[in-house]
């Protein structure tokens, strides 16, 4: 079971599951929902945050947002700079590196998929690293998904001729 790798037990699991289910639970009433003391609760979440399983992940959830979200795939020769962009670059919003045909997988926003095509093209396509890039717009989105956006950007005014953005160095 995916549980018993991680270190945790059934009730760890099921304090998990309500904390997923409704994040503004008290650890009260957790504690009567898996039939366990409040402090007893307060002690294996602290221990599942400790060791890195449970996390909290403040952000938009693109289920709902205005904005255009698309999956990047790269093949590159050198994957480190790639992931080093994804890091520094606000649109951004997470990459993975991967095995097979490309090796970095990039989940960016934009307010079109011009505005994508654009930051794709500045930091991918004109690196001579990178010998494939093909991008898929995310027509929908089955679950709530919460993702750190930078609302301070003005999605609206990429800079064509320069940088996409001003803060990524590219």
């Amino acid at each position: 079971m995916i549980s018993e790798k991680m270190g945790i037990d059934q009730i760890d699991c099921r304090i998990m599951d309500l904390i997923q289910k409704a994040p503004n639970l008290t650890h009260t009433e957790i504690a009567t929902h898996v039939n366990r003391s409040q402090p007893t609760v307060g002690m294996r979440i602290k221990k599942l945050e400790n060791i890195g399983v449970l996390k909290y992940q403040a952000g938009i959830n693109i289920k709902v947002a205005d904005l255009c979200f698309a999956r990047a795939e790269v093949q590159t020769k050198n994957p480190r700079a790639a992931i080093q962009i994804v890091k520094d670059c606000p649109f951004m919003l997470q990459g993975f590196r991967l095995s097979g045909n490309s090796n970095v997988s990039i989940l960016m926003v934009g307010l079109s998929f011009k505005d994508i095509d654009h930051i794709v093209n500045r930091h991918f396509r004109n690196d001579p690293n990178v010998t494939n890039v093909h991008i898929d717009i995310i027509a929908d989105v089955v679950n709530d998904m919460v993702l750190p956006i930078d609302l301070n950007l003005d999605y609206g005014q990429l800079q064509i001729n320069s940088c996409c953005c001003g803060k990524c160095n590219c």
